[in-house]
């Protein structure tokens, strides 16, 4: 009997090792010309994406994914962080965006993205932490906490200094904001979300950034009092732990909730280059590796995004993040 526990067990965590593995790809909506919510989940299923983000509580979406068993992260958007400060409201939208889906696969809900108190995003700084508490409260008198983790996605951008990865950490700025939130993360299991890029990385500082060390190609390493960093993933990546970590965050693990390449808008998005991003990140966050302050530990991490979206505001390579044309036509050669 004992033998067979020790079976049994080994296959549990040997099921939740390949599943960590797992990579998914956010599915952004912000296009006039986008297939339906129904042939867009019909498209994960046929590439084997176990994974999808949405940045707002879709009904089509969420009717669409019944059943599927396709792991969902689900988002809060900024505009109605301020309305999930009363308790009673975050419990509706529990009641009513995750309870009356009983067979769609929540996993995550990100209340809020990218809020920061150095840019337009800073008027919602106010409102994240009281609508992660009350989302969470919710979560927990639903009986769901073991099954959803309420975070809120946050950035590299909230980062003063990243450079070595060990010496990671936030703006000093920001630190009233973020430390909180880093508390009420671990002080109840939860986790954080990140959004790494690495092409804004390069994109800006193209002289001291090689090339090869964004698309995780073969190039100069960088040392970190011994930790080799053959990548500026991993790089990033060790630098938000090491954030943390100067907050009280040490032990709360990270999702990668988004991390992409361009193909247009600019001299360094390009077919190939986002095509060696995407391939190459995909092999190494399901190689298990980890990262050098972190080896052997998987990354959990979608790739933004699933289309081009053409009404993307901002600046042009916004609307060229896709893996697949709206028209359903893969952009690169990828194997989820």
């Amino acid at each position: 009997m004992a033998s067979q526990l020790l079976l049994l067990c080994l296959f549990v965590n040997f099921l939740i090792f390949i599943d960590a593995q797992g990579v998914g790809v956010c599915n952004g909506r912000v296009g006039n010309n986008l297939p339906s919510e129904q042939d867009v989940v019909n498209l994960y299923l046929r590439n084997r994406i176990t994974k999808m983000r949405i940045y707002d509580p879709n009904s089509a979406t969420l009717q669409a994914l019944r059943g599927t068993n396709i792991e969902l992260m689900l988002d809060v958007p900024n505009k109605d962080l301020q309305s999930l400060n009363d308790l009673s409201a975050a419990r509706a939208w529990v009641q009513n965006n995750i309870r009356n889906y009983p067979d769609v696969r929540f996993r995550y809900i990100a209340v809020g993205n990218e809020v920061d108190p150095n840019k337009d995003s800073k008027e919602f700084e106010k409102f994240v932490l009281p609508a992660m508490r009350n989302v969470h409260q919710a979560i927990v008198e639903a009986n769901l906490a073991s099954q959803i983790k309420v975070s809120t996605a946050t950035y590299s951008g909230l980062l003063g200094k990243s450079y070595p990865p060990s010496d990671g950490a936030f703006n000093a700025n920001v630190n009233g904001f973020i430390e909180p939130i880093i508390k009420f993360l671990a002080q109840n299991n939860l986790l954080m979300l990140a959004n790494i890029y690495p092409y804004f990385a390069y994109r800006d500082n193209p002289v001291d950034v090689d090339r090869g060390y964004a698309l995780f190609q073969p190039a100069q390493t960088v040392n970190d009092n011994g930790r080799v960093y053959s990548n500026l993933f991993d790089a990033m990546f060790d630098a938000h732990y090491a954030a943390q970590a100067r907050l009280g965050g040490q032990d709360l693990e990270i999702v990668v909730s988004e991390s992409g390449w361009p193909s247009d808008g600019h001299r360094f998005a390009t077919p190939d280059n986002a095509g060696t991003y995407y391939q190459n990140l995909i092999a190494h966050v399901k190689s298990g590796r980890g990262t050098p302050a972190r080896p052997g530990r998987s990354i959990e991490t979608y790739l933004f995004a699933m289309f081009d979206e053409n009404e993307k505001p901002g600046e042009e390579t916004e609307k060229h993040f896709g893996l697949f044309t709206p028209g359903q036509v893969s952009k690169y050669q990828l194997s989820f």
